[in-house]
């Protein structure tokens, strides 16, 4: 009887959990009992293993025992889900069977899935994986050649991509060389598109650097030409780009999705930009996907953007996903047997056509007014009453795109205005022994509180707004939200009654009589 145990690493979600693969070989004493028995919690793919890694040694010149084999994966009350575990699987087994050496693989941690030919193949979430095998003491890892690039970035990390399972016996011999893998230089960073592209629409550009610097949802409205994705897509040339944790965690999502797998990887430096298109369905974009339950685009934008274009033309039941996710920072998608959650801290950009016809000019609208009224109404109002700021977009003069003037402000020059309004921002809530760092995170009632309170004459334009209920509860707390973000990039200190009005503007869409 032989036993053997290796390291491998199962993602839960977004979470990386460190799985032992333990095999036990033996001859049953009962005729034709010579099988693959799995215990733990091991799911559909997980089980089809034996078949790969059986087919994966006969290819490789490899014998498979000939007696029963029994595998646990433990902890046994962890699902153990994908096909990450397999080459884990396959070099238990040989070193149950005494074909390989069990103490070579004690710091070690074996990720790749195997094909019928031997090879190994990337999976998923390589770089989440190996950061949790890390903190677990692993000094080694073994993956595939496609995610080799991925798991250099993980320091501290001897990483060796053996192209197949044949290849890995040879080098344990010392019957091959194994080169370890090294981080590839850093790629120049491509630029990210500037603010100073865009000709005209002053408000639009003023309400893009208080949505960057508060982290406030906004919706667009405009006729086509407007600039409305112009604007969402230089809003992350303005913000500030992620500090390390924040670059490891966002690029792990990314790993999920297997956007890494593949020539050069290099961690996200700036905020992540995800533009969806209209067509797109709820698993896409909250997460979710038959077997294994993936991050969608909510999740892929995270510390990022989250545009979506075309607004009303979405699926309403598909928007109305974003709700909870907006309101906690977190998606979480429940299955009959798994539960799992993905971080989602996002700035929502929506941006719409005023109708269906979406013309140039307003005099040129072909709608009914019926139609035209209901547009918009097309997106839920428990969805809205969570977008910050609404700014409207006037057509583009021709002359503001042929006049042969100087650039409008660039993007750094904005940007170094949000990364002062922010660190104002957390400086004041680190001061008064808060969690929060954005104006966006801070919750209603703390605003509203005694320590917090602004006086009934700064904060009079929405109180009159709430008492009018032409804002809701939400919407009132959300004001309140923006007017700091305003008093922030103005310096002020505390906001003032021009600053509450300025955010009760933002939030209606429109200059109050």
């Amino acid at each position: 009887m032989g036993y053997a145990r290796t390291n491998t690493v199962c993602m839960i979600g977004a979470t990386a959990v460190a799985v032992t693969v333990e095999a036990s070989v033996f001859k049953s004493a009962a005729k034709g009992a010579d099988t693959v028995r799995m215990s733990g919690l091991p799911d559909s793919v997980v089980n089809q293993a034996q078949t790969r890694v059986r087919s994966a040694m006969a290819n490789s010149a490899l014998r498979f025992p000939d007696r029963s084999v029994s595998v646990n994966f433990g902890p046994a009350s962890v699902p153990t889900t994908g096909s990450a575990a397999d080459l884990a699987l396959a070099v238990t087994i040989m070193c149950a069977a005494d074909t390989l050496p069990v103490e070579r693989w004690n710091d070690t941690v074996l990720l790749a899935e195997l094909g019928l030919d031997g090879t190994l193949r990337a999976v998923p979430g390589t770089l989440p994986a190996l950061m949790e095998a890390r903190r677990s003491g692993m000094r080694q890892a073994i993956v595939s050649p496609e995610n080799a690039a991925e798991a250099a970035l993980v320091e501290d990390m001897t990483v060796l991509a053996p192209r197949d399972l044949a290849t890995l016996v040879a080098w344990v011999f010392g019957q091959a060389a194994l080169e370890p893998v090294t981080r590839s230089a850093t790629a120049p960073q491509a630029p990210l598109p500037d603010l100073a592209d865009v000709r005209g629409q002053a408000a639009a550009r003023r309400a893009l650097e208080i949505t960057a610097a508060g982290g406030h949802h906004m919706l667009m409205v405009g006729p086509p030409g407007a600039g409305k994705t112009m604007l969402a897509e230089r809003l992350p040339s303005i913000m500030p780009p992620l500090t390390d944790a924040e670059a490891v965690e966002a690029t792990s999502l990314h790993s999920l999705r297997g956007r890494l797998t593949g020539g050069a990887a290099e961690l996200l430096h700036y905020a992540p930009f995800e533009a969806p298109h209209h067509s797109t369905t709820m698993q896409a974009l909250v997460g979710g996907g038959h077997g294994h339950v993936g991050p969608g685009s909510l999740a892929l934008a995270h510390r990022g953007v989250l545009f979506i274009d075309e607004a009303p033309e979405w699926s309403r039941s598909v928007l109305d996903a974003l709700r909870q996710p907006l309101e906690s920072g977190k998606v979480r998608i429940r299955r009959a047997n798994t539960s799992v959650s993905y971080p989602a801290k996002v700035i929502l950009v929506l941006a719409a056509n005023p109708c269906p016809c979406a013309p140039n000019k307003p005099q040129d609208c072909v709608c009914r007014p019926a139609v035209r009224r209901g547009y918009l109404q097309r997106i839920s109002r428990p969805l809205l009453d969570r977008v910050d700021l609404r700014v409207h977009l006037p057509a583009v003069p021709p002359s503001a795109i042929l006049a042969e003037v100087a650039e409008s402000e660039p993007s750094e020059a904005v940007a170094k205005r949000v990364m002062r309004a922010r660190e104002a921002a957390a400086a004041r809530w680190t001061e008064g022994g808060e969690p929060w760092r954005l104006n966006s995170e801070v919750p209603g009632p703390a605003l509203r509180s005694a320590r917090w309170r602004l006086p009934a004459p700064v904060r009079r334009s929405a109180d009159e707004l709430l008492l009018k209920e032409r804002i809701t509860a939400r919407g009132y707390d959300r004001v309140l939200k923006l007017a700091w973000t305003i008093a922030d990039l103005r310096e002020h200190g505390r906001p003032t009654a021009e600053d509450v009005t300025a955010a009760s503007e933002l939030r209606l869409g429109y200059t109050l009589s």
